[in-house]
C-alpha cells in the first residue's frame, strides 16, 4: 500500500545516476548570506561616506539612511530622495556600490538560472540515454532477488549504464541510483512504465517482484512490448512455474524450493551444500559459466577441453556430459562450464525481500 501510494503522488518517471552536488536547502541559504553579506559590505560603504550623500527629507544622513539608500540602490535603481553629490561619495557607487548591485542581483537570480540549467541538463541527458540504450537489460524489482541477480550480471562484464531498474517504490530507485544504475519508478505491470525503461528495445529481463501475481502480469506485459528478449522471472511458489512460463517466461526459478533443495542437501552432505552455494554465487570461488565452443575445442571429447565441462548445448539439447552424444563438440555447440572466478564487490543498498 505504501508503494502504491507512493507511485500514485510521483507519479512513474526516471531517475538517472546523479552526481554529487550540494543539497537545495544549503544552496538557497548560502546565496541569501551572500546577498545579506554584499547588503551589510553597501551599508558601511555608505555610512562611512554619509557626509557625502544629500536626503532631501532632513539633509543629514544616519545610519538607516544609510541602510534604505544601499537596500534600494542594490534591489532597483533607487527613488532619487538619497543622492551622492560629492566626488568621493560618487566614486564609491562607481567602483564599488554599482558592482556589488550587480553582484547582489547575480546572487538572488542565481537560484533560479541555476534550477533552470540543472532542469536543461537533466532532461539532455535524458534523451541522449534513450537516444543510445540498446540491448539492455531490465531488472524488475530491486530487492535480494533483483540486487543479487545484477551482481551476478555485473561479474560477467555487464556495464552499470546497460542496466535499467524499474520499482514502484522511489527509495529503492534512490539507492540504486547511488549505486550508479538507471531506475525508473512505478508499477511494472503497466506498460507505460515499461517504455519508460525502454522494454520493448531490451535484450533481457529478469522479474524478480515479491509477489508471484506481479510476476505474471509483469511477464505478460512485458512480452507483448517485446517479442524477442529473454525473460527470466521468479516465483516463490512452484506450482505458480507453469503459470509464468505460459505467460511468456523463458526461464522461471522458483526460489522456495530452491532453497529448500539446498537445505536439504546440506543437510545429507554440508560439503555438497557448500559446493552448491559456491557455485550460484557468482563471482566467489566457482563459477558456472556458458560460453561458445572455440575452434581448438572443436572435434574434441567433452573431457578434452581446457575448462570442466558440465553440459553441452547442442540447438534445444541439453546434453549430460556424460551422453555419448555430446562428443566430439561442434562448433555451433555451447558448453556450461565451471571456472574460478575472482570476488566481485557487493552492492550497498538497504535490506528488502
Amino acid at each position: 500500500m505504501a508503494r502504491q501510494a507512493d507511485e500514485k503522488i510521483a507519479g512513474p518517471r526516471i531517475k538517472l545516476p546523479r552526481r554529487e552536488v550540494e543539497r537545495p536547502l544549503r544552496q538557497v541559504a548560502k546565496r541569501l548570506m551572500m546577498a545579506l553579506g554584499v547588503l551589510v559590505v553597501t551599508i558601511f560603504l555608505v555610512y562611512f561616506d554619509r557626509g557625502g550623500y544629500h536626503d532631501n527629507a532632513d539633509e543629514t544622513v544616519d545610519f538607516l539612511d544609510a541602510a534604505y539608500y544601499a537596500t534600494v540602490t542594490l534591489s532597483t535603481t533607487g527613488y532619487g530622495d538619497i543622492v551622492p553629490y560629492s566626488d568621493s561619495a560618487r566614486l564609491v557607487n562607481i567602483l564599488l556600490i554599482t558592482p556589488l548591485r550587480v553582484l547582489f542581483l547575480i546572487i538572488l537570480v542565481g537560484t533560479t538560472l541555476e534550477v533552470l540549467t540543472e532542469r536543461t541538463r537533466e532532461e539532455f541527458r535524458l534523451h541522449r540515454w534513450r537516444a543510445t540504450l540498446r540491448d539492455h537489460t531490465v531488472i524488475v524489482g530491486f530487492g535480494t532477488k533483483g540486487r543479487s541477480a545484477i551482481q551476478t550480471l555485473c561479474a560477467t562484464g555487464l556495464r552499470k549504464d546497460h542496466i535499467v531498474i524499474v520499482d514502484p517504490s522511489s527509495k529503492v530507485i534512490e539507492a540504486a541510483n547511488a549505486d550508479g544504475f538507471v531506475g525508473v519508478i512505478g508499477d511494472a505491470t503497466r506498460s507505460d512504465v515499461l517504455l519508460r525503461a525502454e522494454v520493448q528495445k531490451a535484450r533481457q529481463i529478469v522479474i524478480a517482484t515479491q509477489r508471484d501475481d506481479t510476476a505474471v502480469l509483469v511477464t505478460l506485459t512485458a512480452r507483448q512490448l517485446n517479442r524477442g528478449a529473454k525473460i527470466v522471472a521468479a516465483v516463490r511458489e512452484e506450482e505458480n512455474a507453469p503459470l509464468l512460463r505460459q505467460s511468456g517466461a523463458d526461464a522461471v526459478i522458483t526460489s522456495a524450493s530452491a532453497a529448500g533443495r539446498l537445505l536439504g542437501l546440506s543437510v545429507l552432505s554440508p560439503s555438497a551444500g557448500t559446493v552448491m552455494e559456491d557455485l550460484i554465487q557468482q563471482g566467489s570461488g566457482l563459477d558456472l559459466v556458458e560460453r561458445p565452443v572455440t575452434k581448438a575445442e572443436a572435434g574434441k571429447s567433452v573431457r578434452e577441453t581446457k575448462d570442466l565441462v558440465v553440459s553441452v548445448l547442442r540447438g534445444h539439447r541439453l546434453l549430460g556430459y556424460d551422453d555419448p552424444v555430446a562428443s566430439p563438440l561442434q562448433l555451433t555447440d555451447r558448453v556450461i562450464t565451471i571456472v574460478r572466478a575472482a570476488p566481485v564487490t557487493p552492492l550497498t543498498t538497504p535490506d528488502k525481500d
